[in-house]
């Protein structure tokens, strides 16, 4: 995997400006996909069979605004950095874009099951179609990779500005090895209007936080980017509009490494006195729901908090309030996907078991958390656990838990959850059905210590009155003569 700070030093290598570690898809740049690029392989030309692109109404722009600090590196998906470099007609460069990119993807299996799953750019990408543009034409940043997919995006100018439209994505579930199981076979368009801000021209755009684009059920991820289409003079320019995720509203918390660690004198100051820690709070309760169509299909009340235990133990508190919900609902399966910030990725899957002909349960079957790093969107960590049968209700109501409950995705992460009332099917009116509440929750749960205690109580009683008994018996055969 080609790390941003070897991207970085490449790039200087080719005199050319340090790549932004991420384009904000808000802010000037999106990766782009290729439209009209050749039809993947066993897809005859002129034809599109199976190529349905789906043009969502709105989507979603997030931006990462939760730090995730001082996490180990173990768990990184192999990503590499895309660089597309544009001549004219005098050899001249014209467009010039750098950036890294991954796509989350959620599919659906052959057992009518929702996967996600992570589709990398590889090693080997090409930018066929790829133009220049100029006062009457758009300029194009196209590139393909791996198994016929491919990504794209347009840029339009003005006298003194240029801006991204549209991006589009293609992936191809043919490509068993990012799709083993996918019930739908063949090429899978999503395009989505690229909200960014308009870009002064012959500026370059830079931004080195990760940023995503969310459209449909597909999530786009951004970072490392820079990007200038219109070069002028073929020269790629020196000044640079950066994006707001580069642009902090407050100093940056600096963490000390060998290069950076001030040495204090002794005579300065005395140590200040060494406080405890502060414990961390139970998260906050977020409300959360789906819809199919305009008809809520799934409803979901709970505060998470995550237990990360790589380099040190960490909880991390998922704030409902930078947290947004999605996912698909279906007959027998649904998925509620919840972004926090950019920075942390929950998904749940719940499947419908039939206990008998008349009566049905729903269940957690699938939990999967990916944390990603808000300096470079690169993934620090992910974990899934596909072999749950926790939470269970029957179908039509709702489950409802209280108290916290723990649920172990992996060695290294546990999800905590608290104050949960979930309910994945057969939402009627917006509102959440009867509930069937937990064991831990139940209201005969005071009653055991009360039926303890009389037990024990009785117990001694007993025990009390046969000493009584035995006492009056010893006295009555010992009469004095």
């Amino acid at each position: 995997m080609e790390s941003s700070g070897g991207a970085a030093r490449r790039l200087a290598a080719l005199g050319r400006p340090r790549p932004a570690p991420h384009m904000t898809a808000g802010e000037g740049f999106v990766a782009p996909a290729r439209p009209g690029p050749s039809p993947p392989p066993g897809v005859p030309a002129g034809s599109t069979p199976a190529m349905e692109p789906v043009r969502p109404a709105a989507a979603s722009r997030r931006r990462l605004l939760l730090p995730l600090l001082l996490l180990g590196v173990s768990g990184f998906f192999q990503s590499h950095a895309v660089e597309v470099d544009i001549k004219d007609a005098s050899n001249a460069t014209c467009l010039y874009a750098n950036w890294m990119m991954r796509f989350l993807i959620t599919y659906e299996s052959n057992t009518s099951d929702y996967k996600t799953t992570t589709l990398n750019l590889s090693s080997s990408v090409t930018h066929d179609g790829s133009v220049c543009g100029n006062d009457t034409q758009a300029a194009l940043v196209a590139v393909q990779f791996g198994e016929g997919h491919s990504w794209s995006i347009n840029f339009t100018k003005t006298n003194e500005t240029f801006q991204g439209d549209l991006i589009t994505f293609t992936y191809n579930t043919n490509d068993t090895a990012v799709f083993p199981d996918a019930k739908r076979k063949g090429p899978v368009s999503v395009v989505v209007k690229d909200p960014t801000h308009p870009v002064q021209l012959n500026n370059v755009y830079v931004c080195h936080n990760a940023d995503f684009i969310e459209a449909e059920n597909v999530t786009q991820i951004f970072w490392n980017v820079t990007l200038q289409p219109f070069v002028q003079n073929g020269t790629v320019s020196k000044k640079e509009s950066r994006c707001r995720a580069d642009t902090p509203t407050s100093a940056p918390t600096v963490l000390p490494t060998t290069a950076n660690v001030t040495t204090v004198s002794t005579t300065t100051l005395s140590p200040a006195p060494t406080t405890p820690p502060k414990p961390v709070e139970n998260p906050d309760t977020g409300n959360y729901s789906l819809k199919s169509g305009n008809k809520t299909c799934l409803l979901a009340t709970v505060g998470l908090q995550l237990n990360v235990s790589q380099d040190k133990p960490l909880l991390i508190n998922i704030n409902p309030k930078t947290t947004i919900a999605d996912g698909a609902c279906g007959n027998t399966t649904a998925t509620l996907k919840l972004n926090d910030g950019n920075s942390t990725l929950i998904s749940f899957t719940f499947v419908v078991k039939n206990t008998s002909a008349s009566v049905q349960k729903f269940y957690l079957k699938e939990v999967n958390v990916t944390l990603l790093n808000r300096l470079n969107g690169s993934v620090i960590s992910s974990a899934d656990n596909h072999n749950f049968s926790k939470w269970d209700a029957f179908l039509g109501s709702s489950y409802m838990c209280r108290k916290e409950q723990t649920l172990d995705i992996s060695e290294d992460i546990q999800v905590h959850t608290f104050n949960l009332r979930i309910q994945p099917f057969l939402v009627e009116a917006n509102k959440f059905a009867t509930a069937q509440e937990c064991p831990a929750d139940s209201d005969l749960n005071f009653l055991i210590p009360i039926a303890v205690g009389m037990a024990l109580g009785f117990l001694i009683i007993l025990v009390f009155i046969s000493y009584l008994i035995g006492r009056r018996k010893s006295r009555t055969g010992y009469q004095s003569v």
